[in-house]
């Protein structure tokens, strides 16, 4: 095989992705034990940080691990989390320097998805797409940034424990937005960080915010697939799709199942959407 995704294991999968990309797994710590993220059991992590008293952690890929995948591909494409949310995307850069030098009949390219979990997947579906159409590294490379550009990523958690543990949101504020059923509808700004929405009080209400939140932007809905990942919450997902698609015409709606990464900050229920 002469052309490859290459994805970190932020990416969400289904069975039309699964086979799509190679992943180089990022790791996670729980109370520093560590558990990399490579077909992992979502029901034994969520359980581990269920149990886990102190903190939660991740940590990238090294640059040598994103050099092996390289090495087994003429052309490489890499999709990886937002720069501002870990260092896998600076490790896969090094990566790509790294064939450069000693790999010159290579092409390798490095996508910043400036998100993360099914924003990533729908990335590589672009690509791979892109791919088929036998166009030219650069042309694939203009074409995905493109698209990157114009990706909205909108999430719903069902809880703020996990963000809590990880250093992501004190605990006061996490304790506070639950007893007060307080839910922000989350997403990934034009850089990559992740910031506030909208604030809702109650889970119902901000699923119906989050539908109406889609309606705001400049979507050309029949040209336009969106993804859904969840964690544990396939009938939450299902739900949400049949309420998407009775607002908006959109090409297609497919769900994804969370994977380690994903399921460490959007905690067990939670929902997240990209289009």
């Amino acid at each position: 095989m002469e052309t490859r995704i290459i994805v970190d294991s932020c990416t969400d999968v289904n069975e039309y992705v699964k086979d799509m990309f190679d992943t180089v797994p990022l790791t996670i710590l729980v109370d520093d034990e560590e558990i990399v993220d490579d077909n992992l059991d979502i029901y034994f992590l969520l359980d581990k940080i269920k149990k886990s008293k102190f903190s939660l952690k991740t940590a990238c890929p090294s640059p040598g691990e994103y050099y092996d995948a390289l090495k087994k591909y003429k052309n490489s494409f890499i999709v990886t989390l937002s720069n501002k949310l870990s260092g896998s995307y600076n490790s896969a850069l090094a990566a790509c320097k790294m064939a450069a030098e000693n790999l010159p009949d290579s092409f390798a390219h490095v996508f910043d998805s400036k998100s993360a979990s099914v924003a990533q997947s729908m990335i590589s579906i672009k690509i791979h797409d892109l791919i088929n159409q036998n166009l030219p590294n650069e042309d694939i490379v203009s074409l995905t940034n493109h698209y990157i550009e114009k990706l909205k990523t909108l999430f719903i958690l069902e809880s703020y424990e996990h963000l809590a543990k990880a250093g992501r949101l004190s605990k006061i504020k996490a304790s506070f937005a639950t007893f007060m059923h307080i839910c922000p509808i989350m997403g990934a700004n034009q850089v990559g960080e992740i910031e506030v929405i909208d604030k809702v009080r109650g889970k119902k209400k901000a699923f119906d915010r989050l539908v109406q939140l889609i309606g705001e932007h400049e979507v050309d809905f029949e040209n336009t697939i969106l993804g859904i990942t969840h964690v544990n919450a396939i009938e939450k997902a299902e739900s949400l799709k049949n309420d998407i698609l009775s607002h908006y015409p959109f090409k297609d709606v497919m769900i994804f199942e969370a994977r380690g990464i994903s399921t460490v900050y959007a905690d067990d229920g939670g929902i997240v959407i990209a289009f």
